[in-house]
């Protein structure tokens, strides 16, 4: 069934903030647009300076980019050459796949485990001498499963270092501290390892297009030199300045969005749906070709915007109607 978009009721395709930046961050942001018509660095320096302070890291050890997607393209633009293999879990976000066609590398794609998590061993057994670039993602994207940190060290401790690997944490703002993997720590031990985040997802920045990555300086230093003139905007900075000022009102946010998703969760259990455990703002309903085809209707049905995988549906977690019609239509 084709449906327009304009009779979708609810969006929830692209695991965007249903709520809207933080009313403080708004509030600066309107401030910040007196000065539209400045440019903004000619190179970011105070950006990726400010989160670097935040993380406790050198200023050169953090680039930023247009989005985690702008600095995932400068990450395969340094490191695959035309050729060279990026080795990813299938499904994943939909970003590497298409990057790494765009820069001439190979995708060696790794079936996710039957619970919806990323095969680790099968994973390393897939890198080879021809391997550029690893990536994997925690919470994972479509599945939202996370890798803990014993998990994540061994990994990476049977990796050759002239691998890059890369670790997206777009998500890690909905994880429970004493479930993340403690990344500040391994770049320190792993020089190859690359670390993914983003302010469009818990932030509810998307629109802003402000992701960034840490490592070690040399690493930094490589995917840096291919950012663009003024590629990052003077709102960017405001934005993120006014988030890091309003963490109290970020965690009321995050629960609530966490909140939802357990709602969500239980709903779609209690039809009889397979949903794993997500830790992010999004869950992944699997099941049979069948099934996925009767459900897909009844959201197209409903007007329901979702994400459509291979192997089942990924649903952004929105607010608590939007929760409802979700839960409605799948019944």
């Amino acid at each position: 069934m084709i449906v327009h978009p304009a009779q979708f009721g609810h969006q929830l395709s692209l695991n965007e903030n249903p709520y809207g930046p933080l009313p403080s961050v708004r509030a600066a942001l309107t401030g910040a647009l007196v000065e539209a018509n400045r440019y903004p660095e000619f190179l970011p320096r105070r950006l990726p300076g400010l989160i670097a302070a935040r993380l406790g890291h050198a200023p050169d050890r953090v680039v930023v980019g247009a989005g985690a997607t702008g600095v995932i393209m400068h990450i395969l633009q340094e490191f695959v050459t035309p050729g060279a293999a990026v080795v990813m879990a299938t499904p994943t976000f939909d970003g590497y796949p298409l990057l790494t066609d765009t820069v001439g590398g190979r995708v060696v794609a790794v079936p996710l485990t039957h619970d919806g998590h990323q095969d680790l061993q099968a994973m390393s057994a897939a890198v080879d001498h021809h391997t550029a670039v690893v990536v994997l993602c925690s919470p994972h994207n479509p599945t939202g499963t996370c890798i803990r940190h014993g998990a994540l060290a061994e990994f990476l401790e049977r990796t050759d270092p002239s691998v890059t690997v890369v670790f997206d944490e777009a998500y890690i703002d909905f994880v429970p501290p004493c479930d993340r993997a403690d990344t500040v720590a391994l770049v320190d031990r792993h020089p190859n390892l690359v670390v993914m985040r983003t302010f469009s997802k818990a932030y509810g920045l998307a629109a802003l297009r402000v992701g960034y990555a840490f490592g070690s300086a040399p690493v930094i230093a490589r995917i840096r030199r291919w950012q663009l003139p003024f590629g990052m905007t003077a709102l960017a900075e405001a934005g993120v300045r006014a988030c890091y000022a309003a963490e109290d009102e970020l965690a009321l946010r995050t629960e609530t969005i966490t909140r939802e998703c357990g709602r969500l969760t239980a709903g779609l259990r209690e039809l009889g749906y397979r949903v794993p455990t997500s830790a992010a703002n999004f869950v992944y309903l699997s099941g049979c070709p069948a099934e996925l085809d009767r459900v897909r209707a009844g959201f197209a049905r409903d007007g329901i915007q979702v994400k459509h995988c291979a192997t089942g549906i990924r649903i952004t977690v929105g607010d608590t109607a939007a929760t409802a019609a979700v839960v409605t239509a799948a019944r």
